[in-house]
């Protein structure tokens, strides 16, 4: 072919900065957010927190009738930072020293100082204070063993089998490696035989929590019952129980228990609640991971019958363009500092426009959902509509893609609650008058049946469907499977009790 040129017409998006700035933003969480606004402030002088309460002066020549230029949360504010920073180029460097004081206020005295590092501290009449919750971190299980066996009176060989020991238990409390393989495990020149490795692992099981250091289930639970009182009540039956029959106890065949243990129903009722109050899971109790906190983006709140959305004003800080750098930006000055402080301020404006982008895109997807799902916020799970991600995006004249990124990671507080914004979709089911029933109503039914069921004889998928059927909706028994999975409920054969 020979090379020639040729006209064509097309369209074509450009990702520009300013539109990736604001992409990136709107997916964002709170807390990343937070961080975001911080490494922002750092960086940009021309930004600045805006504190509650706060407004420019009146006399101050960048402002406009009081007004400010502030991020804030509420997406009916309006933005007047544009009009600030293009009165800051009209003014003369000379003007603005004029202005100055010839005496400045000092920024912090010593007892504000004072005040602000006491501040955290507990007042006398303080009885919620808890220095514990505020101050510690999260204990490992090893570290909790450690801390008891520091206080052991031990040889050096014990202590150093025993430390080797503490780092083979998982964090459900179970020894991972069998004894053969910590004995391996040492230097041949100690002489360290198998029955010492057994002697210590048995003095380390009665450290707390009682139970830790177990090789398996039914000998984590004997431990547990050795170390209670000789004359609790069907002692004996239980550690018979847990000893002999425990996988006949797993499945739930008590007739079978009964028969092989040759007692009755009424003995075997109690030793079976003896089991249930022992901890299978020991190591559980020690939570290594400090608690993790939520933060709403949304709050929903009902007044007068009226449910009102608003932005969680405490989540965001509200920004706002420094009125005293900007002062200094003069129009005609092409010198590198102009140019750079010109730059900021325009970085500024895109930053505190982005801001304002998602806050309000925030808000109209929030408030579509909340007048999509009126029946939730006032009956419960099982008056959820059906809802997916293009219903929204038809209401409020956005993207896909759009609404999706702004679900993500963003929660909503109501008075049932603090759900995602995503626990709203949920796809939907057919029902016998042609209408459609959300899934997670139908997870919220479920939940109630198994609630309501009978101990003894619990229901199955089978019959679960067929109760759902007779309300109206039409699910496969697979369906409630995957439904009751979810939920985090066992199947019928588990859920069977004695008693």
């Amino acid at each position: 072919m020979k090379p020639s040129l040729v006209l064509r017409m097309g369209q074509q998006l450009t990702m520009t900065p300013q539109l990736q700035q604001a992409i990136r933003l709107l997916q964002l969480s709170t807390l990343d957010l937070q961080q975001e606004i911080q490494e922002a402030l750092e960086a940009n002088p021309m930004l600045e927190r805006q504190e509650e309460g706060e407004d420019f002066d009146n006399d101050d020549p960048l402002a406009d009738h009081g007004e400010t230029a502030a991020a804030a949360p509420a997406a009916n504010q309006e933005n007047t930072f544009q009009e600030q920073a293009d009165n800051a180029e009209r003014f003369e460097e000379g003007d603005w020293n004029e202005r100055i004081p010839s005496e400045l206020p000092v920024d912090t005295a010593w007892e504000d100082i004072y005040q602000t590092s006491a501040s955290s501290l507990p007042s006398n009449d303080d009885d919620e204070w808890d220095f514990t919750t505020r101050t510690s971190a999260g204990e490992s299980l090893q570290s909790h063993l450690l801390w008891q066996l520091n206080l052991t009176q031990m040889s050096e060989t014990d202590l150093l089998i025993a430390v080797t020991l503490i780092d083979c238990i998982s964090n459900d409390g179970y020894l991972e490696e069998s004894l053969q393989e910590v004995l391996e495990a040492f230097d041949p020149e100690l002489d360290i035989e198998l029955d010492e490795i057994e002697a210590v692992l048995h003095r380390i099981q009665l450290f707390e929590p009682i139970g830790c250091g177990a090789r398996d289930l039914r000998e984590c639970l004997l431990i547990q019952l050795r170390q209670l009182p000789g004359d609790t009540p069907w002692l004996a039956e239980a550690q018979r129980l847990v000893s002999d029959y425990l996988e006949l106890l797993g499945s739930r065949d008590y007739t079978l228990l009964m028969r092989k243990m040759k007692i009755k129903e009424a003995e075997l009722k109690p030793a079976i609640e003896l089991i249930q109050q022992l901890n299978p899971r020991p190591g559980s109790q020690i939570e290594a991971s400090e608690a993790e906190y939520v933060i709403p983006d949304v709050l929903v709140r009902k007044h007068n019958d009226r449910w009102l959305v608003e932005l969680n004003q405490e989540a965001v800080p509200r920004l706002r363009v420094n009125p005293q750098y900007a002062s200094f930006v003069r129009r005609a000055d092409s010198s590198a500092d102009n140019t750079f402080m010109r730059n900021q301020l325009q970085e500024a404006r895109w930053f505190i426009k982005s801001l304002q982008s998602r806050n309000e895109t925030l808000m109209k997807v929030a408030t579509q959902i909340v007048e999509h799902q009126r029946g939730f916020l006032e009956y419960g799970d099982e008056a959820m509509k059906p809802l997916v991600l293009h219903d929204i995006a038809e209401a409020v004249g956005m993207h896909e893609s759009t609404i999706s990124r702004v679900t993500t990671q963003k929660f909503m507080h109501t008075p049932r609650g603090i759900y995602e914004l995503k626990y709203f979709f949920s796809s939907h089911v057919s029902t016998a008058e042609g209408g459609e029933c959300s899934s997670t109503a139908i997870r919220a039914i479920i939940k109630k049946l198994v609630a309501a069921e009978s101990q003894k004889k619990p229901l199955s998928d089978s019959k679960i469907a067929g109760l759902l059927e007779a309300q109206g909706i039409q699910v496969a028994r697979r369906t409630v499977a995957k439904y009751r999975e979810s939920l985090g409920i066992a199947p019928s054969s588990e859920r069977k009790r004695l008693m």
